[in-house]
């Protein structure tokens, strides 16, 4: 893993986010049809469809294209073919499709494997509960119906209100006893209802690999150039004096997944160095373990916009 901090100083705020304009494609109405098909009809039916859902991205997304050659550039470190973003695009398209399945409590379609079980229990046992990091890397739905299979594990989920009232509604729609906890952020108590779900004994989810407005930023070298990454969930995770657990459900194929925790920083004990140099290295390790898991399961990172823009050099 090479992510490093840019500048070990450097805190810089981040600019306005291209991703938060980006416009979603697709038609509610094909939406439907698609959910209604793939669930009558099973996986195997819902994975021909996705076909032809990634063959549409393929030759009408251009933008998403440019910027997916640009990032598989720098993961396989050689120069992506045409066969690449195809992949790339099909991946993305399978966890959205199987997300449908999860929340539907059919996790049973899936060969799980996990990397790093022990940790999360060991953190339960504290009782004490733990901030969890991941990015938009493979699928957080895999990982919320794991957790669902667990008695007595709270997670809540914490995220930005556009994207909160969407999951939030395609919980409710699928099975709304199963409808987690969520947490949006931007609101003056968000930071207390992370606070209290974390006392409670619970794990918080939030991830952290995109900026938004002027919401404080880092500058990190991941994949070979100086990006910016957000600073406030490890600073929040040191205020409230937790452990930050990295998380990710990586899509391997067919309808396996491989789900992963690694822990990053554990605030509750006192830093040598001080709480910021302690931030600093935290966020470095986050990034260097994304940077990790890019390389090893390039297919798995769906941020389709221009990720490096504005990020001083």
């Amino acid at each position: 893993m090479s992510a490093k901090s840019a500048d070990p100083a450097a805190r810089v705020r981040a600019t306005p986010s291209q991703w938060v304009g980006e416009p979603e494609r697709g038609s509610a109405a094909i939406a439907r049809l698609t959910t209604f098909l793939a669930l009558r009809l099973g996986r195997p039916v819902g994975l021909l469809i996705l076909w032809l859902y990634a063959a549409y991205f393929y030759l009408f997304a251009p933008t998403a294209r440019r910027h997916s050659r640009e990032y598989l550039r720098r993961a396989l470190a050689r120069t992506p073919t045409r066969a690449d973003f195809f992949r790339h695009v099909y991946a993305f398209g399978a966890t959205l499709l199987d997300r449908l399945y999860l929340v539907h409590g059919r996790i049973g379609l899936f060969a799980v494997t996990i990397e790093g079980e022990e940790l999360m229990q060991a953190a339960a046992a504290v009782g004490r509960g733990a901030l969890l990091l991941g990015a938009h890397l493979g699928s957080f739905a895999i990982m919320s119906a794991i957790g669902r299979q667990r008695p007595g594990l709270r997670v809540a989920m914490a995220m930005y209100e556009h994207n909160a009232s969407r999951i939030a509604a395609i919980f409710r729609d699928a099975d709304p006893a199963s409808t987690p906890e969520i947490i949006p952020l931007g609101h003056l108590d968000a930071m207390l209802r992370i606070r209290d779900a974390l006392d409670a004994g619970g794990f918080v989810g939030m991830l952290a690999d995109r900026t938004i407005g002027e919401a404080p930023a880092q500058v990190v070298s991941f994949l070979g150039a100086a990006a910016l990454f957000p600073s406030g969930p490890m600073r929040a995770a040191a205020a409230l004096r937790r452990r930050v657990i990295f998380m990710t459900g990586l899509y391997r194929g067919g309808n396996r997944y491989h789900v992963v925790f690694h822990e990053i920083a554990d605030f509750s004990q006192p830093a040598p160095g001080g709480r910021e140099a302690a931030v600093r290295e935290a966020i470095a390790r986050y990034v260097a373990l994304l940077e990790n898991y890019c390389r090893s399961d390039p297919y798995n990172w769906f941020n389709f916009y221009d990720f490096w823009h504005g990020a001083p050099s």
